[in-house]
């Protein structure tokens, strides 16, 4: 296959994929202009290196690390500034109970370290599998598994016993 078809296949792929993709990207920062940067950021990052995509059956992998790298490094650089969007800012408005709760999940999701913020996100946010989350995050199954059960640890504690997952 050449490059130039491969450039295409995976043009191809973000197209259709684009809302799936921002919806990774905004899991991470919580600001819509932020998480477009990050895809857009991510989308020339996986185009510039197009040749080093081997298989293509891994292509949804590949671009999901790419976009979870960069959001994490998004994330790094910009620590300091926080932008709330307005729904961010309504929720400090009364609202019901079951609003509470996934506000409560929220805040704890963004609490992990990162490499368990991921884990979460793909699994449950995105529906990846297991052996899709280890190629996206680069580590075996064994370890994915040992991460994601801690990750979900950290989060019944911070969240309290009576939300599971």
């Amino acid at each position: 296959m050449t490059k130039n078809e491969k450039f295409k296949l995976v043009e191809n792929f973000i197209v259709e994929n684009r809302e799936a993709h921002y919806r990774l990207a905004y899991s991470y920062v919580r600001n819509k202009e932020n998480a477009l940067d990050i895809v857009q950021e991510s989308i020339l990052k996986a185009l510039s290196s197009v040749d080093r995509l081997d298989e293509l059956a891994y292509m949804k992998t590949w671009f999901y690390r790419i976009v979870v790298n960069t959001a994490i490094d998004f994330i790094r650089k910009h620590q300091r500034v926080t932008l709330m969007e307005d729904d961010v800012l309504d929720s400090f408005l009364p609202q019901l109970e079951d609003d509470i709760v996934d506000i409560d999940l929220q805040n704890a999701i963004d609490q992990l370290p990162p490499k368990y913020k991921s884990l979460i996100i793909l699994r449950f946010f995105e529906d990846l599998k297991i052996d899709e989350i280890a190629e996206v995050t680069g580590d075996n199954v064994n370890t994915v598994k040992t991460r994601l059960y801690a990750a979900l640890k950290k989060l019944r504690i911070e969240v309290g016993e009576e939300f599971r997952l």
